[in-house]
């Protein structure tokens, strides 16, 4: 004896609603004990639909961020950083600097939770329906410069352009060689005013050098732990 097939389940499951499909019978049921309208069910129905492919969404993309630990700002200690200004901190996950392609700059010796507020930042910025990557600095110019070897740096940078948002951890713990600082050049200006950045250092920007002071940093916001 073969299955029959709901013709309502083959429907939906062609339509790709596999969040009203699986939930079909409890949804329906639901709906009947708090007497919705037609309308009103169908609405429940697109809600929760709705619901289902934005959970799946944002484990993907937390997935494809590569963020090394899970942190939010509810957890970052604004009073341990009294340097810190919680305000200007909270107004970036707005996003709108992700939007207009800007770059954030959190300065501060190590330990002051740079990387906390970066990977919470990130986070945010999933949230709102923006793509992200983590990277570290040292494995960002290492894997430039294995492309480079390779001669495949252009689909290398084509690859980290693409993220709206790019966060570059740990920027200066270890000094840049000229190539790679070059490299590291490259992508900046790849991403210049299509995606954001987000840079952790240890060091001010006066320090990096009158090439990315006076190049690469033009309009950037700039939080220092």
């Amino acid at each position: 004896m073969e299955a029959t097939t709901d013709p309502l389940d083959a429907m939906l499951a062609r339509l790709q609603l596999s969040g009203i499909c699986d939930q079909l019978d409890s949804l329906l049921d639901e709906a009947a004990r708090a007497n919705l309208s037609a309308r009103e069910t169908l609405i429940l129905l697109c809600e929760r639909e709705i619901a289902r492919k934005d959970h799946r969404r944002i484990e993907m993309a937390l997935k494809l961020a590569h963020f090394p630990a899970v942190k939010e700002l509810a957890g970052f200690d604004f009073e341990a950083q009294p340097s810190i200004d919680p305000k200007q901190i909270r107004d970036l996950p707005a996003s709108r600097w992700i939007a207009n392609g800007e770059n954030v700059l959190l300065l501060g010796p190590p330990g002051v939770g740079k990387t906390h507020l970066s990977i919470a930042l990130g986070r945010e910025a999933i949230l709102a329906g923006y793509t992200v990557q983590f990277t570290t600095a040292t494995t960002l110019v290492a894997g430039l410069a294995k492309a480079h070897g390779e001669r495949r740096l252009d689909e290398k940078l084509l690859a980290l352009s693409k993220p709206k948002l790019l966060i570059v951890d740990e920027l200066g713990y270890l000094p840049l060689e000229p190539d790679a600082a070059h490299l590291f050049f490259q992508l900046v200006s790849r991403r210049y005013e299509t995606g954001a950045m987000l840079i952790t250092s240890n060091r001010s920007v006066a320090e990096w050098g009158t090439v990315y002071s006076a190049t690469i940093w033009v309009g950037s916001r700039i939080a220092s732990p």
